[in-house]
């Protein structure tokens, strides 16, 4: 009897999972063939469903020249973020460029100045690497009042991509340094003639001049046709739209290494070439914006990064940072790349505050705000990576623990 029960059971599964199936509504398309309707026919460029809406959050200034594009980090999966979606910063808008006619000029203190066209960068040995680039702005709207109601907002101006290019060390090597050569000056073809100054030592280590991202050439937005990669360094020495690298024996205190990208020290002196993005990580879901629907399991998940190597460990705590949990970390675990974490967390219908911080291979570890404001002022402005709360209300609203 018991055989015949169960198989008795099996039998009526199996006709109501057919009923479902039946009564499941087919996909529209253009045309009909028979009971079935056939789809969309092919596509010379492909493009993402109509049902993905996620886009970048601009700014609401009315010059959009001049500003930047936030990434929606909560609806990333993995660590790579589509070139469409990468975040962009500049100074004066998106200038078009002929890769046919453009030029790269290496010239000032080396033995063999040279003019690379993209035919020529194309034909060297080509290098492709993973690795963020974060504006050094990034989460600069909650440094102070912390009051930025989503991740997108508090932390978009940072995204991961597989770049391809030539490593800058070769083509010095070409040129030929000359000794006592220090620095290196990286001028870009937009309208604002972007500057920067780079150690010739981080130079001949692993900056790359890139022309490709995620398996194509550079998006416009993001330097098309051949832009700086620097990996682990803030965004603005990346320069994009490249033309120039000018070898020189000091740095030439440019516009944004001087009345931009310095920082006022509480005892009256300032932080000049802080290069380096240090360790950092938000949670992702649940975060501002968000809502859980009810009680019960939900896996917290998040980003985390450093530009002085690859992420060893997150911590996660639900109580406000009074106790902490180590999360997973996914592979692949890249230096210098977005690494994501998760940690399943069963909700029970109270307050929380939800947090993380990261610990990478140097050992440093993401501070808390109060720490950073101890160390540099209230009025701090780049390099913030502190520990970023989110409040999950009783109803499952989450906001910024300011709101």
């Amino acid at each position: 009897m018991a055989g015949k029960s169960s198989r008795r059971r099996f039998l009526e599964a199996t006709a109501a999972l057919s009923g479902a199936l039946t009564s499941c509504q087919r996909a529209e398309g253009p045309e009909e063939e028979g009971p079935r309707r056939i789809g969309k026919p092919l596509r010379a460029y492909g493009e993402r469903s109509e049902f993905e809406k996620s886009v970048r959050a601009l700014p609401t200034t009315k010059i959009l020249e001049v500003g930047q594009s936030y990434t929606p980090l909560a609806e990333i999966y993995g660590i790579i973020t589509p070139s469409a979606l990468h975040y962009e910063r500049h100074h004066s808008g998106v200038p078009t460029i002929d890769p046919a006619t453009h030029r790269l000029l290496i010239h000032g203190m080396v033995e063999r100045p040279l003019i690379f066209t993209m035919d020529d960068l194309r034909r060297l040995p080509s290098v492709s690497r993973v690795c963020f680039i974060e504006c050094a702005g990034n989460t600069h709207l909650g440094y102070g009042a912390r009051d930025a109601p989503t991740v997108q907002l508090s932390h978009g101006l940072v995204s991961c991509s597989e770049w391809t290019g030539v490593s800058l060390s070769l083509l010095l090597s070409e040129a030929g340094v000359q000794p006592g050569a220090k620095w290196i000056l990286a001028e870009g073809a937009d309208a604002a003639k972007m500057q920067r100054s780079i150690p010739l030592e981080k130079a001949m280590n692993d900056i790359i001049v890139a022309y490709g991202q995620n398996g194509e050439a550079l998006r416009p937005e993001q330097g098309y046709p051949l832009r700086l990669v620097i990996p682990g360094w803030e965004g603005n020495v990346n320069v994009k739209w490249l033309r120039r690298l000018k070898v020189t024996d000091q740095p030439y205190m440019t516009r944004d290494e001087t009345a931009k990208y310095t920082d006022l020290m509480p005892d009256g002196t300032a932080r000049q070439f802080t290069f380096v993005m240090e360790a950092k990580s938000v949670v992702t879901f649940p975060s501002g914006g968000q809502k859980l629907r009810a009680p019960g399991f939900y896996e917290i998940t998040g980003l985390a990064w450093s530009g002085r190597g690859r992420i060893e460990r997150v911590e996660i705590s639900t109580d406000g940072g009074g106790t902490w949990q180590d999360a997973g970390l996914s592979e692949p675990r890249l230096p210098m790349a977005l690494t994501r974490f998760r940690l399943p967390w069963r909700w029970d219908g109270r307050e929380a505050v939800v947090q993380s911080r990261a610990t990478d291979e140097t050992g440093y570890v993401q501070p808390t705000h109060e720490a950073l404001v101890a160390a540099r002022g209230p009025h701090y402005e780049y390099h913030n990576n502190c520990i970023r709360p989110w409040r999950v209300l009783a109803d499952g609203s989450v906001t910024d623990v300011a709101g």
